[in-house]
């Protein structure tokens, strides 16, 4: 078995996470990244969407867990792989990356940023 890699890099999103109140009314910037890797041979020669991963599926997934607010950036990660496990039919492992640019702390940070990877299938 082959196994490649489809990357989403870069997909900014305005949404309401934080466990503070006026996070979840001022809102803030995010930056996720989506890697799935999995065995994408069929694509390479078919050349038929329905053989790879849709990087406009992962996209749109990741817009539509984004606007659910939550408290934890961890909580909507959590979505995210469910939603994205549930549309990629195939084995794969997931990389999933959550970035909180300016988080409201009292110090000069950059972002705040959650990283998971996570295995389905064998």
């Amino acid at each position: 078995m082959m196994r490649t890699t489809i990357t989403v890099s870069g997909i900014r999103c305005y949404a309401h996470h934080g466990c503070m109140e006026e996070e979840g009314i001022i809102g803030g910037e995010y930056v996720v990244d989506v890697a799935v890797e999995c065995d994408l041979a069929a694509s390479m020669l078919s050349d038929d969407l329905n053989d790879t991963v849709d990087y406009v599926m992962v996209t749109e997934v990741v817009k539509k867990e984004m606007a659910i607010r939550s408290k934890l950036i961890e909580h909507v990660g959590g979505r995210i792989l469910t939603a994205l496990d549930a549309r990629i039919p195939k084995p794969k492992q997931i990389t999933l990356e959550i970035k909180k640019i300016n988080p409201p702390i009292n110090s000069d940070v950059a972002a705040a940023i959650f990283r998971v990877t996570a295995n389905f299938g064998s």
